[in-house]
């Protein structure tokens, strides 16, 4: 069962996503100036406002950490910044609050300290890719700028003071907003309004991806390879680390799509002719000395190539790093509420957004229009709580050996998608030569990808199931299908089947106790007849219910499972 806490910071953080995905959408395309400043600014709205109805401890932190994991969940090249970015500001705004108390001055404090971390990590993103020369290249520019102008006095410090003092103010700025706006929420007698559903977009399933083959031995030689070519490019001359830098840079995207996709965007050509040309200036114009244009022009390219090597390498590595061993191990420590908290949000984001103004609206009265958005987090709040939906169900088909249980759960999955059910898991299509069986597959439903799973011939050390041997390959297709990440989106999770093997605490036993545990989906299961008792038995099936397709046609269970979900 997933806590109060995690359910309100899933609210929080889907409202701060919805408005992240409704008005950044609108900023960026009109390339607003400080874009991500006025996100950031009405996240610190929403979370001070949020926190006069709920006092939680903690709050901010998953509130952010949940937004950050809603812009990012599908694997990019940007996984890092965005979600570092957004966790480290509702981490300190939470900070402030727990040192100085839900008072003014600890949230003033802390929306400024989250506001100008903007700054800083804009700066560090510059160092960690470019070197310390995009320090140098920075001091020398405001030099010449100071002799250019006569300036007296040293005014290195003068550009980033005077722009964390707007960040600053901008900080300031969210903080009286959000305070005004929880006061306005706390002062408004009447109960918060239902949404109106009429109004909200239809929830669609997540589009199908190609499966990526996760590797640990990959992650680990991208880390050496990222590290070597921080080595070379400081300690070797520069044949060396072009020719590293461009073979790994060719390798990555040859295995990993977004490698390439980061290194096509012309923000990157632009950058790269930019600093190259002003690292040649400034070694030939500023430096003076017996320096030259090709000292200059050399610094400039060893940057581009460590930025190529820091940009690729970073988007390799939070590639890999959605590994479900990883995943897995997540789910084992304190982050183990944070999936359930996830699939309420994404039950949760349609009715946000539908509620998210345009930008001209919320400019016109920011506070109202903010204090009506947040009043729907407690609508929602008591929504979940009376959901029954908090204990997911499970539901068995059962029937004997070769009465057609798979053919009907294909069926089925057509019968669900008519009602836009979202559903995945796995089938396990029987494999015919004539009139014999000979085996089965597994077919993720998902992916639509196939393996062989149970043959009657196969490799001597192959674990058997009765008279059939089981297909390594296969097994580890059904268990990636059904690892609970794969399922935010989907209402029913389906494994065709479960018997003696599942029982034995192999096959998918690991998977069922994990979807149990550490989501919130539906379970449609097959089981023979047979073993139906001691399956519920197992498992503790509390909340579940039997169908036996000798007496039920494949509509009537579709429609009995739909009026229990």
């Amino acid at each position: 069962m997933i806590q109060e806490k995690w359910i309100k910071a899933s609210i929080a953080g889907t409202l701060w996503a919805a408005s992240e995905i409704v008005l950044g959408s609108f900023l960026h395309n009109l390339r607003v100036p400080f874009t991500g400043n006025i996100l950031t600014a009405i996240g610190l709205v929403i979370l001070i406002s949020v926190s006069y109805v709920w006092k939680d401890k903690g709050l901010f932190w998953r509130a952010g950490l949940i937004c950050a994991l809603m812009k990012t969940l599908s694997p990019s090249a940007v996984i890092f910044g965005p979600m570092i970015a957004i966790f480290t500001e509702s981490l300190l705004l939470e900070i402030s609050v727990c040192l100085f108390g839900r008072t003014v001055f600890g949230f003033i404090l802390g929306s400024m300290l989250a506001m100008s971390w903007n700054l800083f990590h804009k700066i560090i993103n510059f160092i960690i890719v470019y070197g310390y020369n995009i320090v140098e290249l920075y001091t020398n520019l405001v030099r010449f700028a100071e002799k250019q102008l006569n300036l007296q006095f040293d005014g290195v410090w003068l550009p980033i003071l005077a722009l964390l003092l707007v960040y600053g103010l901008l900080g300031l700025l969210a903080a009286i907003l959000g305070i005004r706006t929880g006061r306005k929420i706390l002062s408004q007698a009447a109960a918060c309004q239902p949404p109106d559903t009429e109004s909200m977009p239809a929830v669609k399933p997540a589009a199908n991806k190609p499966e990526f083959s996760y590797s640990l031995i990959w992650l680990f030689a991208d880390l050496v390879l990222m590290t070597a070519s921080l080595v070379l490019l400081n300690f070797t001359p520069w044949m060396f680390w072009s020719i590293f830098i461009t073979g790994i840079v060719t390798v990555w995207a040859f295995r990993y799509k977004t490698a390439m996709r980061q290194l096509s965007k012309p923000k990157f050509w632009i950058f790269f002719v930019l600093i190259t040309m002003v690292m040649a200036f400034i070694f030939t114009k500023v430096q003076g000395e017996g320096m030259n244009w090709e000292t200059g022009l050399l610094i400039g390219l060893q940057m581009n190539f460590r930025a190529a090597a820091m940009v690729t390498g970073f988007s390799v590595l939070g590639t890999e790093l959605y590994n479900p061993v990883i995943r897995k191990f997540f789910l084992k420590t304190y982050f183990r509420q944070l999936p359930l908290a996830l699939e309420l949000s994404f039950e949760s984001l349609p009715s946000m957004i539908a509620h998210i103004p345009d930008f001209k609206t919320l400019v016109r009265n920011p506070v109202s229009v903010i204090s009506r958005i947040v009043s729907q987090a407690g609508y929602r709040l008591e929504e979940i709580r009376n959901q029954p939906l908090m204990t997911p169900k499970v539901f068995i088909i059962t029937g004997a050996v070769g009465e057609g249980k798979t053919t009907l759960l294909q069926r089925m999955m057509e019968l669900f998608r008519k009602k836009n059910v979202a559903a995945g898991g796995i089938l396990c299509p029987r494999v015919m030569d004539h009139e014999t069986t000979t085996g089965y597959d597994i077919l993720d439903i998902v992916s639509g990808e196939r393996e062989q799973f149970l043959r009657l011939e196969g490799e001597a050390h192959f674990q058997k199931l009765g008279r059939y041997r089981i297909f390594p390959q296969g097994l580890q297709l059904g268990l990636n299908a059904l690892m609970p990440h794969r399922h935010l989106p989907h209402r029913l999770v389906i494994i065709d089947e479960v018997g003696n093997l599942e029982l034995d605490d192999q096959g998918w036993a690991p998977c069922i106790w994990e979807l149990m545990h550490a989501s919130r989906n539906h379970l449609v299961l097959a089981v023979r007849k047979g073993l139906t008792a001691e399956v519920i038995r197992k498992w503790n099936f509390t909340n579940s219910f039997v169908y036996d397709i000798s007496e039920n046609k494949e509509a009537e269970i579709v429609k009995m499972i739909l009026e229990q979900i």
